[in-house]
């Protein structure tokens, strides 16, 4: 019974097929054909499947600490530690790892070494922590440590050009050398320079004064304010309060500061294949470079066009004067592309930090109304009512000067600094430290560092006055960081923070 069963359903089956044929022409060639796609999309299917094990297996390989680094947090497989700095502010996560990490030794012998490492998914990385550790790398190592990493983020956004993300080398000297001249010629060491600060300031209050007592978010008008000083030397012009499309591009300029910090931002530069994503802050971060270098391009044209040869009236000119001298050298770092990079990276440095210290100054005059007080008392013996605050009343001043100095300290503007990279192979307190590692230097680190700072938690500007009230200069004070690389606008912010902090109280 079973194989007559068997057999009837054989040829049961047979009839079904040649009736169907017969019925249906160019099935056998569908099937065929369909077959055929199977064995491709299996195919790929486990070609596709073997990429991502290899990717995966790459990845896990790049995490593996190299012989002799600094110890430091196990991170999650692929990631790292990347979680860890979206879950709390990136510089007290990292300071507080260097308190776990940058101690070797057993208890009661420790050496506290200041430096640990950090996975950022692949991207082998270490922390400076404290002055000393900073130091030692970016002052006493400064030919090593004064690198920038090639992440993708640098590498889409200037192309490694530019002012502030190029690379230690020609490109970065020379555009270097022409900022420092041009912020000094058209800046801070031309004699009418600080009179147009003190005409900024007076439209700044001009502008406070039309709100009539009401509340409202001061950043607008110091961004403006702040950002106008950096145009007169970039532009040799001002742009009104009420030019909307560069109040625009400085609002982009913001946003991207916070979202290059941003953990999906991270991600990116540890995974650049998530760039082809349509979602994601890295993508809106594009999109705001794109439009800022759109901008840009049309400002340097508009303040190029009565431009004369080799008679710069500002950095632009400056700049366009050292493209025609160098046209005909086929590796000139002067072009179009690393002026407009440059003119983005100034404005950005130039208007940020300052904003933010006077942002900070105005809450911490709410905050404490008996330093207020003291420094307005200072105002009226030194400036008085009537007269407009000038940098030769700076140094009479030591009070309103340890007050901004104590805000830069506790607020620490840019914590984290610019990422550094070393150029070759080199050894840091006993690690090993391989060419290419990211550096960070935690700089609100240093500047709560116990060693050099009492009670460093606390908001107190007398610790920037000796006991006859005199200012003192701190060691370990580097908001403008150190080394080859430090904040070449720092004499320039200096000179802001001063006369437009002293006009606000007065």
């Amino acid at each position: 019974l079973l194989k007559r069963s068997k057999k009837a359903t054989r040829a049961f089956g047979d009839w079904t097929l040649v009736s169907t044929i017969s019925h249906r022409p160019g099935r056998g060639r569908e099937e065929a054909m369909w077959s055929e796609g199977l064995l491709v999309g299996l195919v790929t299917g486990a070609a596709l499947l073997f990429l991502l094990l290899a990717l995966v297996v790459r990845q896990l390989l790049k995490q593996k600490r190299p012989a002799g680094f600094p110890p430091g947090p196990v991170g999650l497989p692929l990631i790292g530690s990347i979680h860890s700095l979206a879950t709390e502010q990136p510089h007290v996560y990292m300071k507080r790892q260097s308190e776990l990490y940058g101690q070797v030794g057993s208890e009661g012998q420790r050496r506290i070494k200041r430096i640990f490492s950090l996975d950022l998914g692949g991207i082998s990385t270490i922390v400076l922590n404290g002055y000393d550790a900073v130091k030692e790398c970016l002052v006493q190592q400064a030919e090593v440590f004064s690198d920038r990493p090639s992440l993708p983020l640098f590498k889409k956004l200037t192309k490694m050009g530019g002012l502030l993300n190029a690379r230690y080398g020609r490109g970065w000297t020379e555009h270097r050398k022409l900022a420092v001249t041009s912020f000094r010629n058209f800046g801070y060491s031309e004699k009418s320079f600080e009179s147009k600060i003190t005409e900024e300031s007076i439209i700044f209050l001009d502008a406070i004064d039309t709100y009539k007592g009401k509340a409202f978010d001061l950043k607008f008008l110091i961004t403006n304010a702040v950002s106008n000083i950096t145009n007169l030397i970039i532009f040799g012009e001002r742009f009104t309060y009420e030019d909307t499309e560069f109040q625009h591009m400085v609002e982009i300029f913001s946003e991207n500061v916070e979202l290059a910090a941003s953990a999906s931002v991270f991600l990116y530069n540890a995974f650049p294949w998530i760039g082809n994503l349509p979602f994601g802050k890295h993508q809106q971060l594009f999109r705001n470079a794109a439009e800022v270098y759109t901008f840009l391009l049309h400002l340097i044209q508009r303040f190029s066009q009565n431009r004369k040869p080799q008679a710069p009236r500002h950095f632009v000119d400056a700049y366009l004067d050292e493209m025609d001298k160098n046209k005909n050298d086929p590796e000139s770092v002067f072009s179009m592309e690393n002026l407009i990079f440059s003119v983005g990276e100034l404005i950005i440095a130039g208007t940020e930090t300052t904003t933010n210290v006077l942002r900070w100054a105005v809450l911490f005059m709410a905050l404490y109304p008996n330093i207020q007080e003291h420094v307005h008392k200072e105002i009226d013996l030194i400036i008085g009512p009537n007269k407009t605050a000038c940098l030769e009343d700076k140094s009479k001043m030591p009070y309103a000067e340890a007050v901004l100095h104590e805000i830069l300290r506790f607020c620490n503007i840019v914590p984290l600094g610019i990422f550094h990279a070393t150029s070759k192979d080199t050894v840091v307190r006993g690690y090993s430290i391989p060419q290419g590692t990211t550096v960070i230097t935690n700089l609100y680190s240093v500047h709560f560092d116990e060693k050099y700072w009492s009670n460093p938690e606390m908001f107190c500007p007398e610790r920037f006055l000796d006991n006859s009230g005199q200012f003192v200069k701190k060691e370990a004070f580097i908001p403008f960081s150190l080394g080859r690389r430090h904040c070449l606008g720092e004499q320039l912010a200096r000179m802001e923070m001063f006369l437009f902090f002293t006009a606000l109280l007065q």
